[in-house]
């Protein structure tokens, strides 16, 4: 299998809240809005992000209610723990991010400050829940190909 997303998908509670976080707080334009159901946002170079109504989501997945599938790995956790980066070009730029964000309903989880691998960040939840890190990371560059690069800068 080819080593690649294309989708991800997160399941909100309340699909206008965050869509409105999203396009206000972050600046972003749906690339495809389907009220009641999924909003879709291009993040990348053929990366898409789909925020999907939890209840849409769940009758999705053939989930019952309670979040919980019929099929044979039902009580399977769902993956928790992750975060979703927005690096930017400077410090200024988190902060402002992150009060662009702040003010369209997220909640700052770490305020903006030194980070350990040589940058600044801050983590923001938006009102999804999901937690963004917003980050300067001198060590980080994409290259012409798309090759991601990765240091840390003492």
């Amino acid at each position: 299998m080819e080593q690649r997303v294309d989708f991800l998908t997160v399941s909100t509670a309340d699909l206008d809240v965050v869509r409105t976080f999203y396009r206000d707080g972050l600046g972003w334009q749906p690339l495809l809005d389907v009220p009641g159901e999924i909003v879709f946002f291009q993040v990348g170079h053929g990366l898409v992000l789909g925020l999907f109504d939890a209840e849409a989501f769940a009758r999705d997945l053939g989930d019952d209610a309670t979040g919980v599938g019929s099929g044979p790995r039902a009580s399977a956790a769902r993956p928790a723990g992750f975060t979703l980066s927005h690096n930017v070009d400077s410090a200024e730029e988190v902060d402002e991010v992150v009060d662009r964000m702040r003010a369209a309903g997220g909640e700052v989880r770490k305020s903006p400050q030194a980070a350990a691998f040589g940058g600044y960040h801050a983590h923001v939840a938006g009102p999804d829940g999901v937690l963004w890190e917003v980050a300067h990371n001198p060590g980080w560059s994409v290259e012409a190909d798309g090759t991601v690069r990765l240091g840390v800068v003492e």
